[in-house]
């Protein structure tokens, strides 16, 4: 896949997220950092020393990792302008490292940002594998968005951009 066709996708998303994480670090709250994607260049500017052209050189896990007071973390963030998050933006290799961080005593979940009507919400793991798996045996290929569950919202709160540890805690204790 060349550089500039669907890896910038996202990237608003992504420095709300990276804003949210300096300040939870800052605070002391969590250390969570986003996992870069190794790529080869294949065109560079020589004078502004840009890349015009690469591609990757292996699957990504997932967009982010790390601990929330004692708990570990890893979620990848999606975005899409649909009424629904489609099967298709969600890997096999992502799903198959969440559920491996999970059975290792992890909080696995996606991170959905929805464009219309710019919501944000926290889907656990179990939910987003549900629909995964129903796909792979002929269900639907989306995540409806009435789907996501309205106790999940993420706002924007005390500074935080997208504060998703207080959704992750809310999930954590039960949904309260």
């Amino acid at each position: 896949m060349a550089w500039g066709t669907r890896g910038l996708r996202g990237s608003t998303l992504e420095e709300l997220v990276n804003l949210t994480n300096e300040l939870y670090r800052s605070k002391g709250l969590a250390v969570v950092q986003k996992v870069p994607t190794p790529i080869t260049p294949v065109r560079i500017d020589s004078k502004s020393r840009n890349i015009s052209l690469a591609y990757f050189e292996q699957k990504s896990t997932v967009d982010y990792i790390g601990a929330a007071q004692g708990v570990p973390i890893c979620f990848d963030a999606k975005e899409t302008t649909l009424k629904s998050l489609p099967m298709q933006n969600i890997h096999s290799h992502q799903v198959e490292f969440m559920r491996d961080f999970q059975k290792q005593g992890g909080e696995a979940f996606l991170l959905v940002h929805f464009k219309q009507p710019n919501e944000y919400y926290y889907l656990p793991f179990a939910d987003m594998a549900e629909f995964y798996d129903a796909q792979n045996n002929g269900g639907r290929k989306s995540i409806p968005y009435v789907a996501f569950k309205k106790e999940y919202l993420i706002h924007s709160k005390s500074g935080f951009y997208i504060h998703y540890l207080e959704t992750l805690a809310k999930f954590l204790n039960g949904g309260q």
